[in-house]
């Protein structure tokens, strides 16, 4: 004989959630140490915070505070707002928070924090059931907690982060000292990508800047769109008739790249002095390619007027 699941309301188990549950789940805080593979010991009730009060605090097995707030209904933004507040006020490493019913924007939110934070944070569903006449017993179900993927994720977050800020001021120093020399790229704001260009006259051609992490590039950059292929081929061809005349007015070699397999196709000059990494050169980086790109506009200037497109 196979008995059947039944839920059963939690207020019918525990009726008051400061009395019963909180004082039952310090009682019983084994039921937590099995589901989240911790070891919770000196478990205390009703710690003062300033104003507030936690449900219940722990230690964990090296001896880290841990914080424990419960709540028999469907979570909501103040008791999220109180584990934040008290996990800070008391030092704590550690948050648990168990609630009936975790809304998606809380699942998301405690997701965040266990990416962004050198906290940890753990939300459980709590369940009551019973089995026949059995009596009821609690059903807990980990939705969200720490992970080393969490963790990892939450790194490349901030190293994006971290990189679209340096970028961003990377292009204004660039775009304010090239003002001085060039009126070419005067209407163009600083970006957080790894590039930033404007029109070179024609359709689908245009002005580069690159930055990468040691290097910098300026180039001609030849794209007109879907379907584009053939003509942009075509227009790099016709450029690439006057290549000796070109980089003769430059004074240097060009890379000339027809991308073979792909739509686009580039002229450009690569800059080895640094990268956007290496903030101790950027003046020098920066003075460099904005001089390149000056000389690359006066070299290829005369051959794009002189496209038939």
């Amino acid at each position: 004989m196979i008995g059947k699941i039944e839920k059963v309301p939690l207020r019918e188990i525990w009726k008051h959630e400061a009395q019963d549950f909180t004082k039952w789940l310090q009682d019983n805080i084994e039921v937590l140490n099995e589901i989240l593979d911790i070891r919770l010991t000196n478990v205390e009730r009703e710690q003062s915070t300033g104003n507030f009060n936690v449900d219940l605090t722990a230690e964990d097995e090296d001896g880290n505070l841990v914080i424990i707030e419960n709540q028999l209904e469907k979570s909501n933004h103040d008791h999220l707002g109180k584990i934040i507040t008290y996990l800070t006020a008391v030092g704590a490493n550690k948050a648990i928070w168990i609630v009936s019913e975790p809304r998606a924007e809380h699942i998301g939110a405690i997701s965040w924090l266990n990416e962004s934070s050198s906290a940890e944070f753990y939300l459980l569903k709590i369940e009551g059931i019973k089995i026949g006449s059995s009596d009821p017993a609690p059903l807990l179900t980990l939705i969200v907690g720490p992970s080393e993927e969490t963790k990892e994720a939450g790194e490349t977050k901030k190293e994006i982060a971290e990189r679209y800020s340096i970028r961003h001021r990377f292009w204004s120093k660039l775009l304010e000292k090239s003002k001085l020399k060039t009126k070419l790229h005067e209407t163009i704001s600083p970006s957080q990508h790894s590039w930033i260009g404007t029109g070179a006259g024609k359709r689908g051609l245009g002005y580069n800047y690159s930055i990468t992490q040691h290097e910098g590039k300026v180039e001609l950059y030849i794209d007109r769109g879907k379907d584009s292929e053939n003509e942009n081929k075509q227009i790099f061809d016709d450029l690439h008739k006057n290549k000796n005349e070109i980089e003769k007015s430059i004074g240097d070699k060009l890379s000339w790249e027809r991308l073979e397999g792909k739509r686009a196709c580039r002229i450009a000059k690569l800059i080895t002095a640094g990268g956007y990494r290496d903030e101790n050169k950027w003046d020098e980086v920066i003075d460099r390619m904005i001089d390149e790109m000056v000389k690359l506009e006066k070299a290829l200037s005369p051959f794009i007027s002189t496209l038939k497109i």
